[in-house]
This record gives structure tokens, sequence and C-alpha cells, in this order.
């Protein structure tokens, strides 16, 4: 039976969406927001991981790997899981349907989630969450001379209160596991968070913030690179991210 028009056209749709080739963003659109919750301690996760820093690669996302501490109990403590970072992936729970959290988790822009190691469905994800009609932020961000940030949020049509995060991550990291489900294994994760805060709030009026050198040097690690995000009712939906890889000799 020969391929009619009709399902070329759906073939070429199908492998837009399963594509995980590099991606170059329009340049009237802010980048997509794709956090992926994993831990060191989980023996399905290294999949997932390796795949975030394909994803990492694209131009139209911004990847932030986010480790959690609840299978720190299994046999090996995850150095780079916090509190911080499981609290939030819990708070998506209600917002994204699910009863529960679990491992690995991509969630997109705080509004679609799938399995992380599911190439074909964070893919089909990420352009759902691209297609979606809501307020896009062409968020400004710098590094001011004194070593803060300078935080620049425009001016929407948008009804309600948004919160503003700051991320801190590193670039990448490896760790060699010596317990639990991963023992013997070389882990290496990219844009690891590790410092996660809220720095402001955002009703649709323009803002500026300066923030000190303080929230970019406290804590461990953090020093590569930072992202603000303006999110909707804390976890809701994103409507703005911005990342700005950092100057250590300012600090």
């Amino acid at each position: 039976m020969g391929i009619t028009r009709f399902s070329l056209a759906a073939l070429a749709a199908a492998a837009l969406i399963y594509s995980t080739a590099t991606s170059a963003a329009t340049s009237d659109r802010p980048p997509t927001l794709v956090e992926l919750y994993t831990s060191q301690g989980c023996s399905s996760c290294p999949p997932a991981d390796a795949y975030a820093a394909e994803l990492a690669k694209r131009d139209d996302v911004v990847v932030l790997t986010l480790h959690v501490d609840y299978w720190d109990y299994i046999g090996w403590k995850d150095r780079f899981a916090s509190k911080a970072t499981t609290d939030r992936q819990y708070r998506y729970v209600p917002s994204l349907g699910r009863g529960m959290v679990y491992t690995p988790q991509m969630v997109i822009d705080g509004v679609f989630d799938a399995v992380g190691s599911d190439k074909r469905a964070v893919a089909r994800a990420i352009a759902k969450a691209q297609a979606a009609k809501r307020p896009r932020l062409d968020i400004g961000l710098s590094q001011a001379d004194d070593g803060g940030l300078l935080v620049s949020v425009p001016g929407a049509d948008f009804q309600g209160r948004a919160t503003v995060w700051l991320a801190r991550y590193d670039r990448r990291t490896e760790t060699s596991v010596a317990n639990g489900e991963n023992a013997g294994r070389v882990l290496s994760t990219v844009n690891v968070v590790r410092d996660l805060r809220r720095v402001g709030s955002w009703d649709g009026r323009p803002l500026d913030l300066r923030l000190p050198e303080s929230v970019l040097t406290s804590g461990e690690g953090g020093r590569d690179a930072c992202v603000i995000i303006v999110q909707a009712n804390g976890n809701g939906p994103v409507l703005g991210v911005r990342a700005l890889m950092l100057d250590a000799s300012a600090f």
C-alpha cells in the first residue's frame, strides 16, 4: 500500500516531536525549563542523567538536575541531595496529578512530566510545553561589577502572583559510588543544583532586582552558573527562565 500525503505529514510531525537533536531557539521565544529529579542511590537514574546531558546541549531548553534525598536510606547518601529539592518535587505532586514522587522524573515548564529516561515521552512533553499559550517572559540577567546579580523581569498581561527563584548549579560533576544500587559506578551529571531559594515575587508589572554577592557564594558549590525562574503560584507554570554562566573571579 502506498503512503498517502496525510501519512507523510504525520510521519514528519512524529519525527519532529521525537527528535532529540540539538535545537536552535527562535529569537523571540525564551527557553523551556526541564527539571530532572534524580538520585545517586537509584539504579534507574543513570540513563536519565545521560539524557539530561544531551538535552543540555540544546539552545531552546534550560536543564537543571535536582538530587532528592529520599533514597539515601538504601545504602548510599547522595552528596548533592537536599531537602529543598525534595520539597520542590513534592510540591509538584498535586499540580501534575501524581499520587507520589518518583525518580527519574523530568518536569517540563512546571506543567508536564515524564520518566526521565523515556526520550520520546520527554520530547512530547517539551513540544507541548512550548506550544502552550501563556506569558513567555524574556528575563534580563547579568552579573554586576560587585559580583552580585542584576535581574529584570518585564511586564506582561498576568493576573496573580509568581515566585522568582534563583538556582545555582555546578555544570558537571562526577561521583564514584561505593555502596547502594549503583555501587562500583562513576556517575556523571550536568547542571547539578546546589542552592535553590526564593528571591522575589512578580505580579505582572516590570520588576528589577539587585541581588547581593552573598546569594552566589553561600554554601558549597554552585559557583559555575545560575538560573532565574519566574513561576506562577510557587510551583505552577513556568513563565520565564534565564541561565547565566558566572564569573568566579568577581567573587
